[in-house]
C-alpha cells in the first residue's frame, strides 16, 4: 500500500510540473500571439486605439450677411485614443441625439491594446438619420477593428434592417458598398488600410455635398 501511495504521489509532481511549464505560454496566447512569434516581433512604438458611435459634421446655414457659414462636430460615446499598449477606454451612453439630425440607443464603444494586438469596437441601436431629406433607419449597426503586430489591420460590421427613404438595401457585407442619396452618398462598411496596417472601419458614412458628413458606429485599431 505505501508503494502505490509514494507511486501516486510522484504521478501527481509530474502533472503539477507540467502545468507551470505551460501556463507561460497561455498568458501569451491571451494577447493574441504564440510564444514562438513572440521572438519575431519588435516593441511596438506606435500604437492607434479609438471608437465612437456617431461622428456627425453639419454646416450650418449661411448668416444673414452672407457668410460662409460653419462646420459644427458632435460625437456621441467616444473612447478617445490609446496612449500605448496595455490600455482599455470605453464609452457608453444609454441614449444619443443631434438634434434635427440623429437618435439612436444603447451607443457603446470601446478599444484595448495589448503588446502585440489591438482591438476596437463600435455599436448602437435603433438608428433613425435624417439629412437633406434622406431618412435612414436600422435596427442594430456595428463596426469592429483589429491589428496584431506584423500584419495587416482587418475589420468588419454587422447593419440589420436598413432602410434608406423607407427603401429597404441588402447590405452585401463587402467593403466599401456605396449607395447613392441626392447630393451624396451611403457608404456601408467602409474600411481603409494604412501602409503601417492601421484599419479604419465605419459602419455607415453618410455624406451629403455642403450639408453634413456623419459616420456611424467607428473603429480604428494600429500598431506597429
Amino acid at each position: 500500500m505505501r508503494q502505490k501511495y509514494r507511486g501516486g504521489t510522484k504521478t501527481a509532481v509530474i502533472f503539477a510540473t507540467a502545468a507551470l511549464l505551460v501556463l507561460p505560454a497561455n498568458s501569451v496566447a491571451r494577447f493574441g500571439r504564440s510564444p514562438g512569434r513572440a521572438a519575431s516581433y519588435a516593441t511596438p512604438t506606435t500604437v492607434s486605439g479609438s471608437a465612437s458611435a456617431v461622428q456627425a459634421t453639419t454646416l450650418s446655414a449661411l448668416g444673414l450677411l452672407g457668410g460662409l457659414g460653419s462646420t459644427s462636430t458632435t460625437v456621441l460615446s467616444d473612447t478617445g485614443t490609446l496612449a500605448g499598449t496595455n490600455q482599455a477606454r470605453d464609452a457608453y451612453q444609454t441614449l444619443g441625439s443631434v438634434p434635427s439630425l440623429l437618435t439612436a440607443e444603447v451607443l457603446s464603444a470601446s478599444t484595448f491594446s495589448y503588446p502585440n494586438q489591438v482591438d476596437s469596437q463600435s455599436s448602437l441601436a435603433n438608428l433613425g438619420l435624417a439629412v437633406a431629406g434622406v431618412k435612414i433607419v436600422a435596427d442594430s449597426v456595428a463596426a469592429q477593428a483589429s491589428q496584431v503586430a506584423g500584419a495587416a489591420g482587418t475589420g468588419s460590421t454587422t447593419i440589420s434592417n436598413l432602410s434608406i427613404n423607407g427603401i429597404p438595401v441588402v447590405v452585401s457585407g463587402y467593403p466599401n458598398q456605396s449607395v447613392p442619396v441626392p447630393g451624396g452618398q451611403v457608404v456601408l462598411n467602409e474600411q481603409s488600410i494604412s501602409s503601417t496596417g492601421t484599419a479604419v472601419v465605419n459602419a455607415i458614412h453618410v455624406t451629403v455635398s455642403g450639408v453634413a458628413d456623419v459616420v456611424i458606429a467607428s473603429a480604428t485599431a494600429g500598431i506597429s
